[in-house]
């Protein structure tokens, strides 16, 4: 602020110590105008340069109610006093956007800790844990549904109204581009899904049973979700409850079916084929519409999902494989 201001400027902090000043051989002695303005609140004013002073303006800095410094300005008081206010609110929204921020990263890793203590947790919920989860407008008494969102950051705008309509329940920021939330009335799922589906096409969207254990309600959310990113039917929703078999399917170790998808994985069109097979029951003509491509074409993918993975997909039960592992790719 001294490229603007045409007078020295001095920074005390809450023991009136000179921490920061245009004359660097000040730093680290103590300024006498400053102790005053810190005993009295108010600002002091020195008419004559002294041997620990110089003439000048010294405001001390309160935030919260609290003294934690003081700025001082050199010079005669009736020419500095002007500036000495406006480098005062300067350096005071400086220290109250730090504080906040300070408060912010505090917040976010409580939070963090809350939720890793939540998913970890198994059997009865503790009094501390319960009061700890009511903070966040969780009670462990009820039971709870957790939702799973994921959505295309792409659109900051969207991102923007997506955290706002979070913020209205319970909710966690799991990754970068997918949210946690815990619904424990019916009333709160209908009113977190209806804009969700009305107004973000993009927003993929997974839903637990209602339980007393989170941990589990997360875990059914989380694999229904895989569910939904595996074989993409033409839904934006979906419940633990409708594909609970598919969840468990994925999980078991039948064969080692994994591995046959894998080799699809450089080759997006028969990735995106397969899904599509999958979605339409094998029909031919269904997935060639859905994808627009010829039926030639969709024969020729189907052939070569067949060569590249050893399973044909126009065989029901080689198909059953191929979804297999799919499924299992997204575990």
């Amino acid at each position: 602020m001294m490229k603007d201001i045409p007078y020295n400027i001095n920074i005390m902090n809450e023991r009136g110590i000179i921490i920061g000043s245009g004359e660097k051989e000040r730093v680290g002695t103590v300024h006498q105008g400053a102790v005053q303005a810190l005993a009295t609140g108010k600002m002091i004013e020195v008419w004559q340069d002294g041997h620990y002073e110089k003439q000048g303006t010294n405001e001390p800095i309160v935030i919260h109610h609290e003294r934690v410094g003081v700025i001082g300005i050199t010079g005669n008081p009736d020419e500095v006093r002007p500036f000495c206010n406006i480098v005062k609110t300067t350096v005071s929204l400086l220290i109250e956007q730090r504080l906040s921020l300070e408060h912010l990263a505090h917040e976010a890793n409580r939070k963090k800790s809350m939720l890793e203590m939540l998913l970890n947790h198994q059997g009865a919920y503790t009094q501390k844990i319960k009061k700890e989860a009511a903070q966040y407008h969780i009670d462990l008494l009820l039971k709870t549904s957790a939702v799973y969102v994921k959505y295309l950051p792409a659109d900051p705008a969207h991102v923007a109204e997506l955290s706002k309509i979070f913020m209205q329940h319970p909710s966690f920021r799991m990754e970068e581009d997918s949210y946690l939330i815990l619904i424990q009335n019916q009333e709160s799922i209908d009113k977190l899904l209806e804009p969700l589906v009305r107004s973000y096409p993009a927003v993929l969207i997974a839903i637990s049973r209602q339980e007393h254990n989170i941990a589990d309600c997360y875990l059914q959310a989380k694999s229904a979700m895989s569910v939904l990113l595996a074989l993409r039917p033409p839904v934006q929703m979906i419940s633990f409850v409708e594909v609970e078999f598919l969840v468990k399917l994925s999980q078991s170790n039948l064969t080692n079916t994994v591995h046959l998808v894998t080799k699809l994985e450089d080759t997006v069109d028969l990735l995106d084929t397969l899904r599509s097979f999958i979605n339409h029951n094998g029909s031919v003509s269904f997935t060639a519409d859905e994808l627009n491509i010829h039926r030639n074409t969709l024969q020729y993918r189907l052939k070569r999902i067949h060569t590249l993975t050893g399973k044909d997909p126009r065989n029901l039960l080689q198909l059953f494989e191929l979804t297999h592992g799919l499924l299992a790719l997204y575990q």
